[in-house]
């Protein structure tokens, strides 16, 4: 229960279920030492720990807070520095449901006695073929399977997704029929929790001593090698990113590639931002326990979380899958997640790697080669 209205009222609908419920609170951060200039906000934040609580003594169950501060900045934190320092993007809250939140769950959950869990995801799961399969919750804007695409098998067979068969329009009328208005009227949080100014740049310099001088005086170049200017140093940028870049070349500018070796940062054009395949690493598959010797699988592969996903094969080679794009797909970004659908059935996932510029047509012929 991270004190918003998703988990609450899964909370809420499983007690009316006739569930025994136990409501939990992860503490992941501890604000005082992030060194930010805002409030905290957002779960995990003091404010909604005290609202969790709050439903679950109105309702009559109990509440615990479960203290994950070490194990969050061991596997999230140093993971979100890291990746940076090594000219990737990285997904903590990703990151934090594969190796965190579900684990730290089941093990309160076994101290208790409690047979599953169950989250405020907008996402559904299913038994099939002796696999969980995880599938998109069925509103389209609230859909969060690929969040959640790392849980594994044994993590899945004990889990419940209350919301997944649920529009958000009718969680916030669930919410005010029963009088929780506080609930339908409490903004929603988006930003990473322990970034809760959202300048990751300042994080990074506070996380890392002496970074901004380090990495300072870097080079922009262009794809050619040609040097186009100087910026503040590889870890402050994105795949993408066009502004703050603080230069002008005469048309937008977007950074396409990112290299720490050199303190290189790329530019170029939107249609450089192209790539026609990517290799993804760190599989968790879902729907089927492999993919390998199947050839080339037909899937929607979606490559951030607000991505609609483009159609793609996959090619599963050992522990890598390959992902051949039918059009090119603009700013796939190492060190996001990549997520592959068939249908609305997640098949599995995985870290990106690296990208590629090519045409299919060619790739195609490479593989039949």
């Amino acid at each position: 229960m991270s004190g918003g209205i998703d988990s609450s009222v899964a909370a809420v609908m499983l007690h009316e279920q006739g569930y025994e419920v136990v409501g939990m609170t992860m503490k992941t951060w501890d604000y005082a030492s992030a060194g930010g200039s805002k409030k905290e906000t957002g779960c995990c934040s003091l404010d909604s720990i005290n609202d969790a609580r709050q439903i679950a003594v109105e309702l009559g169950f109990p509440h615990y807070i479960i203290d994950i501060r070490d194990e969050f900045g061991e596997a999230v934190i140093n993971n979100f520095t890291d990746e940076y320092l090594a000219g990737r993007t990285p997904n903590p809250c990703v990151l934090c449901n594969t190796h965190i939140k579900w684990d730290a769950l089941l093990r309160r959950a076994d101290q208790l006695g409690c047979e599953f869990i169950a989250t405020g995801h907008y996402a559904q799961v299913r038994e099939e073929n002796g696999r969980y399969v995880i599938s998109k919750g069925i509103d389209d804007n609230k859909d969060q399977s690929y969040a959640i695409w790392g849980v594994s098998q044994a993590s899945l067979a004990r889990t419940m997704f209350p919301l997944g068969e649920l529009r958000k329009s009718a969680i916030y009328d669930f919410a005010r029929e029963r009088g929780f208005t506080e609930l339908v009227n409490k903004p929603e949080s988006y930003e990473i929790c322990f970034i809760p100014d959202n300048d990751y740049r300042s994080f990074l310099r506070r996380r890392v001593p002496g970074l901004e001088e380090r990495v300072a005086g870097g080079e922009f170049v262009l794809r050619d090698g040609t040097v186009v200017g100087t910026h503040e140093g590889y870890p402050f940028y994105t795949i993408g990113q066009r502004k703050g870049l603080g230069i002008a070349l005469g048309f937008p500018a977007y950074v396409t590639a990112i290299d720490p070796d050199t303190n290189r940062v790329v530019l170029g054009n939107f249609e450089e931002l192209a790539s026609s395949r990517t290799l993804v690493g760190q599989l968790n598959m879902g729907k089927f326990a492999s993919l390998e010797g199947r050839g080339l699988v037909p899937s929607t592969v979606k490559i951030r979380y607000n991505h609609d996903g483009s159609a793609a094969f996959l090619e599963q080679r050992g522990e890598k899958i390959y992902v051949y794009f039918e059009e090119p797909v603009h700013a796939v970004t190492p060190g996001q997640a990549a997520v592959f659908y068939e249908g609305d059935d997640v098949l599995g996932g995985g870290w990106i790697e690296r990208h590629t510029i090519g045409e299919i047509p060619e790739l195609l012929a490479e593989l039949s080669a």
